[in-house]
């Protein structure tokens, strides 16, 4: 379907605005003093996105991950600092080539349907990730290029090999949920659900599609990670999180009481929770590639770099964000989040809001002519490009800043942007096929590995590579940056990647950076954020304050 629109809304927004974005800071925590933690209780948890799938090794969606964390865990877990700390691991050793990796495995571990977690149960679920039968083009997709075997050397040993040297190995390796060898059997697999069990210290009771995920808490938990709040069993007895995808409802039920925190809130809602002392606000920017727009190489009038780049000087992407969000956003400008120590600065301001020179592009690309209603043409076609989104990505008010994007792409430009959301389906055969102008975008890995999913080439590891962008000088950074330890140097490369990627091919504009923010009732105590990745953590360290 095609976006609506309201000509006095867009005509605010499309305007200039002269005030910067916010930089946001990594998390803001509320002030309340907190008492000593106490057992039990409910608590309900209103969500914004629905998933597509409740098997953490298939879903697709950032945002869903704070559900499934209560259920499924990883051999290692990270610290603020990126540095990895054991998990259902107890440690681990890198060979002296860099391509043998040896876990050694807790042995006081059980999945929730009373399978022991053991060197086979990894092992089982390496190979499965690695099989496209099962995890088709997404699951770990950098996992499979570099996975050469697994082996378990003895019950709580597993040897894990890789075919050279890859500097993000662990990074895959802590993001990789473990299931139950029993769950691969049962018939609601790739579905997920109460079947697919997990070692978490929540169980998936319960889904109500599109409504309600329950989760029990896991009696016998006893393996939290070091970078947790505490040890030993969840506090609360249970969680439901219910799902409402617009946040003036999520709001609503979070003022009348209906529900006891919310994620995601729009720059309205927040000003107006966080001035609130009946309530707790915090936030923080996730890691990962900005919400961008990739640009198509391959298909339509974005082929011609100098459309390309006419998108990317011709709109103003700060003035929008700023009066869409209220300054509750962070303007983006590179290829992955500026809290990422690979992130190069020097492209900020470098780009953007300059119609004059976009025009002379598409001027240049013979786009001079116009149509009665205003739009460029050539040899009597108009310059019309398609943009699709997800629906199930479609949040944050991101619907709102395509509509604006839209409306200043035919003001300033004469560009129709024809912006479309669609459902799964219809997303993937675009994506298959490649007949598509732009496709928006954003995801949460870090230590570069959002980069590779976006720039790496198309079928081989680049499952997010949009702009279907196939320059050879890509492939070379990419490689040169995932066989050295040297941060400086992987910086510098990314940021020669990043300058010809968005400055001179202009391959993709980015819009803003995500983050997530969590209001609550005071009441609500121990409330995290994940280290690191900086999205909300699951509910293990929650409590209610009596």
């Amino acid at each position: 379907m095609t976006l609506s629109s309201s000509a006095t809304q867009l005509s605010r927004l499309v305007s200039r605005c002269a005030v910067p974005a916010v930089i946001l800071l990594a998390a803001v925590h509320p002030g309340f003093a907190q008492s000593a933690p106490v057992s039990g209780g409910t608590i309900t948890w209103a969500i914004e996105t629905p998933p597509t799938t409740l098997n953490p090794q298939l879903n697709g969606l950032d945002k869903v991950v704070l559900v499934l964390r209560n259920a499924y865990e990883s051999l290692l877990a990270q610290k603020p600092d990126g540095s990895f700390v054991p998990w259902l691991a107890t440690g681990y050793r890198i060979s002296a080539d860099g391509k043998t990796y040896t876990f050694t495995l807790r042995d006081d571990v059980k999945f929730s349907d009373g399978t022991p977690f053991d060197a086979q149960a990894v092992s089982i679920n390496l190979q499965k990730v690695h099989d496209p039968v099962y995890s088709g083009p997404y699951g770990l997709a950098l996992l499979s290029p570099h996975f050469t075997g697994v082996k378990a050397l003895d019950a709580h040993t597993v040897e894990i090999t890789i075919d050279e040297p890859y500097t993000p190995f662990l990074t895959l390796i802590s993001r990789l949920p473990i299931l139950s060898p029993k769950a691969f059997d049962k018939p609601d697999a790739r579905s997920g659900g109460p079947d697919v069990a997990g070692t978490g210290p929540f169980i998936l009771r319960r889904y109500v599609k599109g409504q309600e995920i329950d989760f029990d808490r896991n009696p016998d938990y006893r393996w939290a990670p070091s970078t947790a709040g505490h040890q030993g069993p969840a506090y609360l007895d249970h969680v439901i999180y219910r799902i409402l995808p617009e946040s003036s409802v999520r709001l609503g039920a979070l003022l009348s009481g209906q529900v006891d925190l919310i994620e995601g809130l729009s720059g309205n809602d927040a000003q107006r929770v966080r001035s609130d002392p009946d309530y707790t606000y915090q936030h923080a920017l996730n890691t990962g590639t900005p919400f961008s727009l990739f640009l198509n190489t391959t298909y339509g009038p974005t082929q011609d770099p100098k459309v390309r780049r006419a998108l990317l000087e011709g709109i103003d992407v700060t003035g929008l964000v700023q009066s869409i969000y209220r300054g509750e956003r962070t303007r983006a400008w590179g290829i992955t989040s500026p809290i990422d120590p690979l992130y190069d600065r020097s492209i900020e301001r470098t780009y953007g809001n300059n119609p004059t020179l976009a025009n002379t592009l598409l001027d240049e690309a013979g786009w001079t002519a116009r149509d009665a209603a205003g739009y460029r043409t050539r040899q009597g076609a108009r310059l019309s490009i398609s943009l699709i989104e997800d629906q199930a990505t479609l949040r944050d008010d991101r619907g709102v800043l395509l509509q604006a994007i839209q409306a200043q792409a035919r003001q300033r430009l004469g560009v129709d942007l024809q912006v479309q959301v669609v459902d799964i389906g219809t997303w993937y055969e675009a994506y298959k096929s490649g007949k598509y102008g732009v496709f928006a975008n954003s995801n949460t890995p870090p230590d570069a590995i959002d980069i590779e999913y976006h720039w790496l080439l198309f079928g081989q590891g680049g499952v997010l590579n949009l702009s279907r962008a196939a320059a050879p000088e890509l492939g070379r950074w990419l490689q040169a940056a995932s066989h050295t330890h040297d941060t400086a140097e992987r910086k510098k490369l990314y940021g020669e990647l990043q300058n010809f990627a968005i400055r001179q091919q202009a391959y993709a504009l980015p819009l803003y950076q995500p983050e997530d923010q969590i209001a609550a009732a005071k009441a609500v105590q121990g409330i995290r954020f994940r280290p690191f990745a900086q999205m909300p953590e699951n509910a293990y360290d929650i409590w209610l304050k009596k």
